[in-house]
């Protein structure tokens, strides 16, 4: 099954038996265990199936992704593929564009399942992996192709792939293609296509921004643009708080916190890959058990450990933003910021980790004084205050240090009787 599970209360009244779908698709999605459509799903497929141009926002874990695979490989079922002059296999009639290689292999990953009887070949490309593998795959011929702009570049100017018969464009993510610097790469590639009105395009995204609805009009045949959820930026299911404690209670009260709340699935987010690798050993040394994910972890070790956290052998992920976008993670319970992210947008994109497909989840903060500052800025975005929690003493733990931790002391730190912070230290939080 699909990694995406739908709650009941997620679902619409809209069965994906309304669709006059190929048998062969609808065998996967059939066998996906999907019978009733998600609110963006209801709301896509119509037009999408249609063949027009749709640019959508969508809170995560929704269902986008099978809204996309869905009607891209309907119309490839349907459409025969563009006459090509000259050609030793068939170059890509679909892209699916993704910012980051997690993101990547999850689409992959999705597709294999609702397309594995529909006789449609699938590629996977993006960096960190073996280019003679892939060169091979595309001279087998390939129907659609997923993976990352950077990579696809270099295949592309290496004339080891051609986009000349591009019949379906899938933009995923397409706020976190600018927020990595991918926009450029995005508009290179799309200009190497054939012209809009000559193929199907799909645009997703977590905010209908202004830069991201620019691009859609740029390069999409008249989308029509679509909203699902509620107005509200942060899902409501998702139950926010804030503690404010020192630099060093950080490390006991996220000690404390894990091991009084005792979370089946965790996500820890850290602004730097140093802090990742150091709260990971302390985590390690109180005999909780935690993996890394970082930019500089080595692609395999990164499979693995988010493998092993998917699988539930391993209950903590302690990871940069390289993860806060693109895992489609089951039952994630809870989202740690052990460092506040620097903006809105990365705090949406973080807690979204929690509460997908239509599930609960907590979503709790450190507003410490290396990184309160942004508190004002993510409470503008998400439209209100996040509920704040004082540091009760009795939940800050006495960490063991891990074999060659600095000798700086960790030890339970002194605060007030009324569990607030101790005297003048508000006032280092007052300008935030």
């Amino acid at each position: 099954m699909l990694n995406f599970i739908m709650s009941q209360t997620h679902v619409t009244e809209t069965p994906f038996s309304a669709f006059t779908l190929p048998d062969s698709l609808k065998q996967g999605i059939d066998e996906a265990g999907f019978s009733q459509c998600t609110e963006i799903q209801a709301k896509s497929l119509p037009l999408a199936l249609s063949h027009t141009d749709i640019a959508a926002q969508s809170q995560t874990g929704t269902g986008k992704t099978a809204a996309f695979l869905i009607a891209l490989m309907d119309y490839l079922l349907k459409v025969p593929p563009a006459p090509l002059k000259q050609r030793h296999a068939q170059p890509p009639r679909a892209l699916v564009l993704a910012p980051t290689r997690e993101l990547a292999i999850q689409i992959h990953k999705d597709a294999m399942q609702l397309g594995k009887h529909t006789g449609l070949r699938m590629g996977l490309i993006y960096g960190g992996s073996s280019y003679d593998t892939q060169r091979a795959a595309l001279q087998e011929g390939i129907d659609i192709l997923i993976g990352t702009p950077g990579r696809i570049i270099d295949l592309f100017r290496q004339s080891v792939l051609g986009l000349q018969a591009i019949q379906v464009l899938v933009i995923d993510e397409a706020d976190r293609m600018f927020d990595l610097g991918f926009i450029r790469d995005l508009r290179y590639l799309i200009r190497r296509m054939p012209p809009p009105e000559k193929r199907l395009s799909m645009l997703f995204s977590a905010t209908l921004s202004l830069r991201v609805t620019e691009l859609a009009y740029e390069h999409m045949n008249n989308p029509r643009l679509i909203k699902s959820g509620t107005a509200a930026i942060v899902a409501d299911n998702i139950e926010e708080s804030i503690y404010f404690p020192a630099s060093d209670e950080k490390i006991p009260l996220l000690i404390g916190l894990l091991k009084n709340i005792n979370p089946n699935r965790s996500l820890v987010f850290v602004n730097t890959k140093h802090v990742a690798d150091r709260v990971a050993r302390y985590l390690q040394a109180n005999h909780i058990e935690a993996g890394v994910l970082s930019g500089d972890i080595p692609q395999n070790k990164r499979m693995s450990v988010l493998k092993h956290f998917q699988q539930g052998t391993l209950p903590i992920i302690v990871a940069t933003d390289v993860a806060a976008r693109g895992l489609h993670i089951p039952n994630v319970s809870h989202v740690f910021n052990y460092d506040l992210p620097q903006d809105g947008e990365s705090y949406v994109h973080r807690i979204g980790r929690t509460a997908r497909a239509g599930m609960h989840g907590t979503a709790i903060s450190f507003g410490c004084e290396d990184y309160v500052y942004s508190l004002t800025e993510i409470e503008e975005f998400i439209g209100h205050k996040i509920p704040l929690k004082a540091v009760d003493p009795d939940l800050l733990a006495v960490p063991e240090k891990p074999h060659g931790a600095a000798n700086r002391p960790l030890a339970r730190p002194r605060r007030n009787s009324g569990g607030g912070r101790a005297k003048g230290a508000g006032r280092r939080h007052k300008k935030a």
